[in-house]
């Protein structure tokens, strides 16, 4: 490199000046960098919002500045005294020579950026209104399928069986698989509620999940696991086990509860708690007709005493003829009453040994099951050489099919 001056050599302050700006403004890392230090000193001018920070070990300083139209848009205003982590850019202002950070972004330091972004897209969503209370719809009482979207080998798929097989056996329940956690499981969430959509049985959706870090529970702050469930043409619940504050798919849900269990008990009633409502009502029933039949009894009582204290035979006997006329009408409507209601109490009695499954094995019924577990319904479903349990009234036996025969 030569060191002799010529006139040729020698560059103009606004060339070295635009060189610099170039260095500067073109650098990858420059051009969006985020930087951790203490706010030193602020100033609210009308253009915009300049702030100096500073390097609280070293002694180091920058001068920053956030534009009028962006500071509204500060996740934290910087104030003098204050640890904060700064994304911007470099710029470099050639008529005074100095170079200085144009901010786009203010958060604490002492907040992850995994905090900042849930809590933006957390507003942003209630904004669009996909947490509103009006778009909540209600769960089915009596639903015939169930869908649920949860892990095939997690705890919370086999607790859900359980409850749903204690409390409404005979439900129809219809399983879409799905990775829960790691940076697949967004989409796998998302694709399994999909399915359940396109197959269209299913009357409500339970997606479900056990406890675990906060880390493993993003996928459920995921937009768009958030946007499938708000969007989700049947009612959702969501039983996801944590103990941290509701993810944003709880919040788009049209029930959320806390546990799959907890969830599995909501989206179905138990047939026990059914039958003993049917009991009550009975019982309350017959206290009803009970207490209008002592009441007319007792005014019927009153009206023979006060026919007792008239002295003309023609009064007594017209008001004796009408009270016996009434009592025959009171006693054939409670009869007529209490035999339909016995009746009715049959039909349900009946109804619910229909659905015992125990009562239709007993009848001479089977049930077939694959190895997995799964019931065979059709001989198109089988295959020569499968091994299948079947299922008695007492006892089961293991086959082999050595022919499927197919029938209309």
């Amino acid at each position: 490199m030569s060191n002799t001056f010529t006139s040729e050599t020698a560059v103009s302050v606004a060339g070295l000046t635009e060189y610099i700006q170039v260095l500067l403004e073109e650098n990858e890392i420059l051009r969006q960098i985020w930087v951790v230090g203490e706010v030193s000193s602020a100033n609210n001018h009308r253009v915009g919002l300049f702030f100096t920070l500073t390097d609280p070990g070293g002694g180091a300083s920058i001068k920053c500045v956030t534009w009028k139209t962006q500071v509204v848009k500060l996740a934290q205003i910087p104030t003098p005294g204050q640890q904060v982590i700064i994304l911007g850019s470099i710029r470099l202002y050639p008529t005074r020579g100095e170079y200085q950070l144009q901010v786009w972004q203010v958060i604490p330091a002492g907040e992850g950026l995994q905090a900042i972004r849930y809590k933006q897209l957390k507003n942003r969503l209630a904004a669009e209104g996909l947490f509103d209370s009006d778009r909540k719809r209600n769960i089915p009482v009596h639903p015939k399928t169930v869908a649920v979207v949860s892990s095939p080998t997690a705890a919370a798929w086999g607790d859900i069986q359980k409850t749903l097989r204690s409390r409404y056996p005979g439900l129809h329940v219809l399983f879409s698989p799905a990775i829960v956690q790691g940076d697949e499981a967004p989409a796998s969430i998302v694709k399994a509620i999909r399915r359940v959509e396109k197959d269209g049985r299913a009357e409500v959706l339970i997606l479900a999940r056990g406890g675990g870090a906060v880390e493993e529970l993003a996928c459920f702050d995921d937009e768009r696991v958030v946007m499938a469930v708000a969007n989700c043409t049947i009612p959702v619940i969501t039983g996801i086990g944590h103990q941290r504050d509701e993810s944003l798919a709880d919040l788009a849900a049209d029930l959320r509860v806390h546990t799959p269990t907890a969830a599995a008990e909501r989206v179905v009633p138990s047939l026990e708690d059914l039958y003993n409502q049917h009991q009550d009502r009975i019982e309350e029933l017959i206290a009803v007709v009970n207490y209008v039949y002592e009441t007319a009894a007792n005014k019927l009582q009153k009206m023979r005493n006060r026919l007792q204290r008239l002295s003309l035979d023609k009064q007594v006997k017209q008001r004796i003829e009408a009270l016996n006329w009434r009592k025959e009408k009171l006693l054939q409507t409670t009869s007529q009453k209490l035999i339909s209601e016995k009746q009715h109490v049959e039909m349900l009695r009946q109804k619910l040994q229909t659905l015992d499954p125990n009562k239709v094995l007993q009848r001479g019924y089977a049930v077939v099951r694959k190895e997995n577990g799964e019931i065979a319904r059709t001989a198109s479903d089988l295959n020569i050489g499968d091994e299948l349990f079947v299922l008695l009234a007492e006892g089961k036996v293991k086959v082999k099919v050595i022919q499927v025969k197919e029938e209309s």
